[in-house]
């Protein structure tokens, strides 16, 4: 499990990438545009590493789309990262 200040880290490094999406987003596919490298975007802090790829691969089901705000679907993202100990 990471600690607080890794997942503070990636909470904020999600919030920058995903906060020039479109919103409402729809699905995953709607937040590649928004992502600097797209689905290569990578989220790292302390010892946790991960591409966006990567994540969407892992948090399908923690997802519930659509989402009206980055702020809503981080929350969501950290919750699933949590979930399947990714953080």
């Amino acid at each position: 499990m990471a600690n607080e200040e890794v997942t503070s880290e990636i909470r904020e490094q999600l919030l920058e990438a995903f906060s020039g999406a479109d919103y409402p987003v729809k699905n995953q596919m709607s937040l590649v545009p928004a992502l600097p490298n797209g689905p290569g975007t990578r989220f790292e802090a302390g010892d946790v590493s991960f591409t966006a790829m990567e994540m969407a691969a892992k948090l399908g089901s923690h997802q519930d789309f659509p989402y009206d705000s980055a702020e809503s679907l981080v929350d969501d993202v950290i919750e699933g990262l949590k979930a399947e100990g990714i953080l």
